[in-house]
């Protein structure tokens, strides 16, 4: 059986990836008393004379919702919120699986960032955290904001888990090469919702960030950026460079893409500095193959594919993330908390070389690592 005939049928065999299973017997009327009518209501008037016992009293403390409405799917575009639906279950699962948290996903069939932030701050008390997932920039840069006033973790995961688990595959890339990552020029080509995350944190630590969207170098003053890319280009491109990627690339030390495939040539490497670093991530065909950025001289290649070296793959950051947050009960994920998150990927490999520069997602204790870096910054921080 090929690969695509194995996944239709075990998603036909399961119709699905998730149930729900109590978590306490009903087994007679006894039980049915204490987990049901009376019972029930002793801890409902508990919970409304102090709100705060719905951490420890339900499921909130280990709930999380996974919000999406298909308008930016994978590689697939937007699909709409019932094509979405298997992936967000996939992603419940990822949070089950690594970080011991039960999620649920919800669909909205609307794409309107009113309609969605409505929708998630309706629904709210039941979960201890959101996750924003495949909502399309700009949409998602909105939607996200919003929603941070929610006293619960709210983190777009197409954002801030790529752009962790890039960060930290940035810093060992900069030990392996030799290079200064606080004086290093990285190129981001893709500004969407993960380039423009990238683009962000990398901004806080490396040298200089240049960023790319469809029309070139996104600089100071270029007429036809909306609000959302006005504001990057103030924290980035520090040389207020303009021009293509061939410009950008001419002496830069790092490449991360998040775009399309073969936008990438090898003979673009070769205008880049010394030792240069290639993160080709654009899915499922990336920027450029490993094999022919080597020949352009790339020193260390990674991509967002399981069947090459230094996966950067999302599921490293966000399970330990809300697993950290919810730990601590944390309010909002800060730069903070990311960037912490990012140091403890990074640090989990040792010696960092061409061949691994990330940790796999099946290494023990990833989940764990991430958590508690995460929660001890929340605890430090405090956030609002």
């Amino acid at each position: 059986m090929n690969f695509e005939k194995s996944v239709i049928a075990l998603h036909k065999k399961s119709r699905g990836k998730l149930e729900l299973i109590p978590t306490v017997p009903i087994k007679d009327k006894k039980d049915l008393s204490l987990v049901y009518t009376p019972g029930v209501g002793i801890i409902s008037k508990i919970i409304s004379e102090n709100p705060e016992r719905v951490w420890d009293l339900t499921i909130k403390s280990h709930m999380v919702a996974v919000i999406s409405d298909g308008s930016a799917v994978l590689g697939l575009g937007n699909i709409g919120p019932d094509a979405a639906l298997p992936v967000m279950e996939g992603k419940c699962v990822l949070l089950k699986k690594f970080a011991g948290l039960d999620a649920f996903p919800v669909c909205l069939n609307s794409q309107d960032p009113k309609d969605i932030i409505s929708a998630v701050k309706i629904i709210s008390p039941v979960f201890g955290g959101i996750i924003l997932e495949d909502i399309a920039a700009p949409n998602c840069f909105t939607v996200e904001e919003a929603l941070q006033n929610l006293d619960i973790p709210v983190m777009h995961d197409d954002q801030h888990g790529t752009a962790v688990v890039v960060l930290s595959g940035m810093i060992n890339a900069a030990k392996a090469s030799g290079k200064d990552l606080k004086k290093m020029k990285i190129v981001v080509c893709g500004a969407g919702a993960a380039g423009t995350a990238i683009a962000k944190i990398l901004a806080e630590i490396a040298g200089d960030v240049q960023v790319l969207d469809s029309k070139g170098i996104i600089y100071r003053g270029r007429r036809d950026l909306d609000i959302f890319k006005t504001n990057l280009a103030k924290i980035t491109n520090k040389e207020n460079r303009k021009g293509d990627l061939k410009d950008a690339l001419n002496g830069t030390d790092a490449f991360v893409g998040v775009s399309r495939k073969g936008l990438l040539k090898k003979d673009d490497i070769k205008l880049m500095a010394e030792n240069p670093i290639v993160f080709a991530l654009a899915n499922p065909e990336p920027e450029i193959y490993p094999d022919e950025a080597k020949k352009g001289g790339a020193f260390i290649v990674a991509t967002g594919r399981s069947d090459f070296p230094n996966q950067v793959n999302n599921c490293l950051a966000f399970p330990g993330i809300f697993k950290g947050a919810l730990e601590v009960r944390a309010r909002q994920i800060t730069d903070g908390m990311k960037i912490s998150a990012a140091n403890a990927l990074a640090n989990m490999v040792k010696d960092p070389n061409q061949a691994k520069i990330i940790p796999g997602p099946f290494e023990k204790n990833v989940t764990e690592v991430v958590a508690k870096a995460v929660a001890k910054t929340a605890m430090r921080e405090k956030p609002r």
